[in-house]
């Protein structure tokens, strides 16, 4: 369940909805009016629930890495990014980007297997209707990058995989052809350049969305809250891999540390501070080893 505080005001905007970490507002005035601003907020998210322990510079830390990222994609597919001259309230953590129409669905993109995808490995064999060799383990890397869509569930609620002929069903074959071509090639060239930079990229997810019949790729993109950053030279299959995403926090959460029952009712308790700061120290490695630059 999730319990957000109160979006900011912004002035010259109007909040349109808030998500798990995000903030959108429509601009209403000026040289971008009826462009949207859409705001990182340094919130953190795990298990289906909004903490009320904010991660400091998380925000920033996204909105850098995100921009960082569309700049290295910009020759396979574009983006929905307008200016980053955004409110001085907001600055260093927001952008003005596009209005599209957004595709329906989480397109998700595995090189290694773990997480959900694991979780259906285990039981059929399988990942989104893709067979895959027996004998796999977590965190072993695939035969070659797969394309395992999901569901956009409602705030809140888990999405769901699905299989290819469902995202057919729902947005058209052609459609669905340039969703799994765009994802996995994003996906190819961000885990080689990550690699590069001793990351490995295990799994992510894009969003997509439609200006003049054009796909262009929306939200973040290969941030610590949408994709699965391990360490290469700590890379060992079998195992739960040391990451540079909110693994620690889900880590302590599960922890009897926390004394947290996820299957009740409570909400997660307060996060202590030396998972806020090792949690926040994470993220901007992630964002210093990937793009080279300072915090």
């Amino acid at each position: 369940m999730l319990n957000l505080p109160p979006a900011p005001a912004i002035d010259g905007t109007t909040h349109l909805h808030s998500g798990k970490v995000r903030d959108l507002y429509r601009i209403d005035a000026g040289e971008h009016a009826g462009r949207l601003l859409m705001v990182a907020s340094d919130r953190i998210s795990a298990y289906d629930h909004v903490l009320s322990t904010t991660i400091p510079d998380k925000g920033e830390i996204l909105t850098r890495m995100s921009l960082w990222w569309f700049e290295q994609l910009a020759d396979i597919v574009p983006n929905h990014v307008v200016s980053t001259d955004v409110p001085a309230q907001v600055a260093g953590r927001a952008v003005i980007c596009e209005q599209l129409e957004m595709f329906p669905v989480e397109c998700v993109a595995r090189g290694y297997l773990t997480g959900s995808g694991l979780l259906d490995y285990q039981a059929t064999g399988e990942v989104c209707g893709i067979a895959l060799p027996p004998g796999l383990v977590d965190a072993s890397r695939l035969p070659e990058p797969i394309f395992t869509p999901a569901t956009k569930a409602d705030l809140g609620d888990h999405d769901e995989n699905v299989s290819f002929d469902a995202v057919v069903a729902t947005i058209g074959e052609a459609e669905a052809e340039v969703l799994r071509e765009l994802t996995l090639a994003v996906y190819v060239r961000a885990e080689e350049l990550s690699r590069e930079r001793g990351i490995i990229l295990a799994d992510t997810k894009f969003e997509f969305g439609v200006r003049d019949d054009v796909v262009v790729l929306a939200d973040e993109v290969l941030t610590p809250d949408s994709s699965r950053f391990w360490p290469a030279d700590e890379w060992q299959p079998g195992r739960t891999q040391p990451s540079y995403d909110k693994q620690i926090v889900r880590n302590w959460l599960t922890s009897p540390e926390s004394g947290w029952d996820r299957s009740g009712d409570a909400p997660p308790p307060p996060l202590p501070e030396g998972v806020v700061a090792h949690t926040r120290a994470r993220y901007i490695e992630a964002y210093e080893r990937l793009s080279g630059l300072r915090f």
